[in-house]
């Protein structure tokens, strides 16, 4: 076994499960298992080498500078990679020694290549215990670390976890092997178990304590949260052992609770189409409707507000507030937004110049950011601006030390040279002077050799192998001077060296190995200056990104006509001329029909929406739920006017969708999705259902969904505000029964038999579906469109007749009953049915159903 083998071997021991990219000379090369796996995934030629006698081992390798692309696929495959670089140079003798410098896990990537401007890379430490569960998450590209506990108070465990990791939608997630919580990480997420030891509250405690520099979590809030400060401490621990390099970005831990923000289970950010389109081909979502941000810091706060409504009324208040102040300054909003235009994710290059991992481009960008500080801050101060458009921090000594220090135009890393601009550094310039000068004696050293010579196809020229030489064509062999020295023969020509020559090439060699390191010098310096100023380019960064969510949100406002809406402390959901934000913006501006929503207990809180397919129930269902989303995120909302009451959740069953990999029909997921609001809605939430029971025979779905509607409404922890679009026209008659239902339905206009959707929802229900006519719309044959036609109109007789029938039978005295007096004065239907009752059967919530259908009897019979 060779010594390049033996060192191969003892690095991969650490790191058995991961792939090591081990260094060798241009090419990272991976060797065994490892090569088989990377070149099936990236595409790349299988061969062998042979590293000891009768010792051959398959090899694939990548060139070192491409390596980020390669990279980014195995992520995306799932794999890691350790990457083992040289740590010393070669000089012929020794083995050069290599270590791994880092791993590179989906999680825990940091390179630009790798990851989304506009979105964060979230890794999660997740432990469980009993019946508390404690959650940490981080960006290693930005420095942000965060901590929460939950428990069963917080509602089921095991739904507040998924509703979290849903949220932070992470790459990787950090667990212990035997975690009760393993089931509910998403599916496609890289999974990375630790050491049972790391877990230990005191390992945690004390890895946290020694990276902050502190004695105690206090500051942080999670000392009285044991499992919050475990998953903390053993991600902090997985970071160590992964990144090698610092971790000093992570400057501060936070600790949050979840019921500061609205839940958003899985269909609701399906439905509503928050980050990600529910379209097969894509789509439109709410983040790209609502994004007029100018930078990837905004963006990414967007994000983060979007998906984490809040439920506290002044922090609303204040976004509000931001937005109403860039709303009537038109002139300064555009003034911001033309300065946040070019500053660059100051955020996550200030993180790469404190752990040294930046380069020069990078600097650059930061430094061209910097920039733009002052005039953003004087604009800011020069509008009264409210409490959250916080101050811009200026960072002039860095911004002045870059543009003193950098070149115009630096290469994209630094060891390609010419970094450091021209006067930065005197021994640099004075070494820069004298290359040059020899480089000139070089470069005139060919005509200066033919003119002494007389030989005309001289040349002088440069390789790797054997530096300059004089290259002569056997043809003037004769004529080569006395003091030319034979270097190298080819086919051809002969190659020579002069003294003269060897001595130019030693002072050019010389220098330029001292320019590199006076160089990687000044840069030092030049990122120790910049790193100084990290905190305030953080605070700076953090002053930027809300600026531009607020100035974005403010744009969408004034050009789409948005209001700010009125929060109340009524549980009231009242919205004049609302608009869905996506459907709004992808039709012709004035086309959207605007719809009003009053859902209150003056108003009703229940509405059970009917209509024709096609006139857009879906549409307004949705519209609804985003408007008070936004409202929530704190934006304004596209209406005329919004009356809102914080809302707690959002609850939507909207569309069919089946589960084919767990066996799970479209009905069963939608009754399982359906119980799950049931189980799990408050008065305080909006819960919005569309076309429930449609998946099973007409009298099931029709004995579903009355069923839901009755237990919403009379269940005492519910009674929320809620939204039943459903083409069970029979539902309309609960609103005759319970108090707090109303009945709405989706406007047509006919002529003939043209119908025309007016896609206006007006009160009352509606008793015609028009399916008939959407089917011939969509192209279907003319004898099918008919023979539908024909078979409705006579469902429609037989049903007339017997739904007759049967409010005559329940209604009408039997002519042959003995006259009585009751207490209704008379043979009453109330009477019949309190006769029929088995009372003994009836739930309590059934004997309130019943209670209303008996006072609705009775009051039929005294207007008759």
């Amino acid at each position: 076994m060779t010594p390049v083998r033996r060192q191969y071997l003892a690095i991969k021991r650490q790191y058995p499960d991961i792939i090591v990219f081990f260094r060798l000379g241009d090419f990272y090369e991976t060797f065994d298992g490892d090569a088989e796996t990377v070149a099936e995934i990236l595409g790349i030629t299988l061969t062998s080498r042979e590293m000891g006698k009768g010792n051959r081992i398959p090899l694939a390798g990548i060139p070192y500078h491409a390596a980020e692309g390669y990279i980014a696929r195995l992520l995306a495959a799932g794999h890691k990679v350790a990457i083992a670089e040289q740590m010393t140079q070669p000089n012929g003798r020794d083995l050069i020694e290599r270590q791994v410098t880092q791993v590179v896990t989906p999680g825990t990537v940091t390179d630009p290549a790798f990851v989304s401007g506009s979105g964060n890379t979230y890794i999660v430490a997740l432990l469980a215990d009993g019946d508390r569960a404690g959650l940490a998450y981080a960006d290693v590209t930005t420095g942000e670390f965060a901590t929460t506990q939950m428990s069963a108070s917080d509602g089921v465990l095991t739904d507040a976890v998924s509703r979290e990791l849903l949220r932070l939608r992470p790459t990787e997630v950090v667990v212990r092997d035997d975690d009760a919580l393993l089931a509910y990480i998403p599916e496609g997420t890289t999974i990375s178990a630790v050491s049972a030891s790391d877990w230990r509250h005191d390992t945690s405690c004390e890895t946290l304590c020694d990276h902050f520099e502190v004695t105690t979590l206090e500051p942080f809030g999670c000392d009285e949260l044991p499992l919050a400060a475990r998953a903390a401490g053993a991600l902090l621990s997985y970071l160590q052992s992964t990144q090698r390099a610092s971790l000093r970005h992570l400057t501060g831990l936070t600790t949050y609770s979840t019921s500061r923000f609205m839940s958003l289970d899985a269909q609701t950010r399906r439905n509503l189409e928050l980050v990600e389109s529910s379209s097969r081909g894509g789509g439109p979502t709410l983040v790209q409707t609502l994004d007029a941000t100018r930078s990837p810091l905004g963006a990414r706060l967007l994000r983060q507000w979007i998906n984490q409504p809040l439920l506290d009324r002044a922090e609303i208040e204040r976004r509000y507030d931001g937005i109403d102040w860039l709303v009537g300054a038109a002139l300064l909003r555009s003034r911001l937004r033309e300065q946040l235009r070019g500053i660059g994710d100051i955020e996550r290059v200030i993180n790469r110049v404190v752990n040294a991992q930046a380069q020069p481009r990078e600097l650059a960008t930061l430094g061209a950011s910097l920039k733009r500080l002052p005039a953003l801050a004087e604009l800011i101060a020069g509008g009264d601006p409210p409490p959250i458009v916080r101050h811009v921090p200026l960072v002039e000594r860095a911004a002045d030390e870059i543009e003193r220090a950098l070149a115009d135009d630096p290469p994209a890393i630094l060891s390609h040279g010419g970094v450091i601009r021209p006067g930065y550094s005197a021994e640099l310039d004075g070494l820069r002077e004298t290359l040059k000068r020899d480089k000139n004696y070089i470069a005139t050293l060919e005509q200066r050799e033919r003119d002494r010579t007389g030989i005309k196809g001289l040349k002088v020229g440069f390789n790797k192998v054997f530096g300059y030489y004089i290259e002569v064509s056997n043809a003037s062999r004769d004529a080569v001077p006395d003091d030319y020295l034979r270097k190298q023969t080819l086919v051809n020509a002969e190659r020579y060296i002069t003294p003269d020559l060897k001595e130019a090439e030693q002072r050019v060699l010389a220098a330029e190995e001292r320019i590199n390191q006076a160089e990687a010098d000044a840069w030092g310096r030049l990122i120790a200056t910049v790193a100084a100023e990290a905190v305030r380019i953080r605070d700076a960064a953090q002053a930027i990104a809300t600026l531009d969510v607020l100035a974005g949100l403010a744009e969408i406002a004034a050009m789409r006509d948005y209001v700010r809406p009125e929060l109340s402390d009524e549980d009231v959901l009242e919205i004049d001329a609302g608009r869905h934000p996506i459907v709004d913006v992808s039709l012709p501006r004035g086309e959207f029909v605007p719809n009003d929503v009053r859902l209150s207990d003056n108003d009703g809180r229940i509405a059970i929406l009917t209509g024709p397919n096609m006139a857009g129930k879906s549409t307004y269902l949705r519209q609804v739920a985003l408007v008070v989303l936004l409202a929530q995120i704190g934006s304004f909302v596209p209406a005329i006017r919004a009356r809102i009451g914080i809302v707690d959740r959002i609850f939507t069953r909207i569309g069919a969708q089946d589960d084919l990999a767990s066996g799970q029909s479209t009905f069963m997921v939608e009754m399982l999705e359906t119980a799950s609001i049931l189980n799990h809605a408050t008065p305080r939430s909006l819960v919005v259902l569309d076309e429930i029971g449609r998946g099973t025979s007409t009298y099931d779905g029709l004995a579903i969904a009355t069923a839901i509607v009755e237990y919403i409404h009379n269940t005492p922890r519910l009674g929320c505000k809620t939204l039943f679009a459903t083409h069970y026209h029979e539902l309309t008659s609960l609103a005759e029964i319970l108090p707090s239902v109303r009945n709405y339905r989706l406007d047509v206009l006919e002529a003939g038999d043209r119908v025309t959707f007016l896609h206006r929802v007006v009160p009352g229900g509606a008793d015609r579906s028009y399916g008939v006519y959407v089917a011939q719309l969509a192209g279907m044959p003319r004898q099918v469109v008919r023979r539908a036609g024909e078979v409705l109109s006579e469902l429609e007789r037989d049903n007339a007749a017997g739904t007759r029938e049967r409010r005559r039978e329940a209604v009408s005295s039997r002519p042959d009953a003995p006259m009585q007096l009751t207490l209704f004065g008379g043979t009453h239907p109330a009477v019949e049915r309190l006769r029929e009752l088995e009372v003994d059967g009836l739930s309590p919530l059934d004997a309130l159903t019943m209670l209303y259908e008996l006072r609705q009897l009775a009051t039929d019979r005294e207007k008759v």
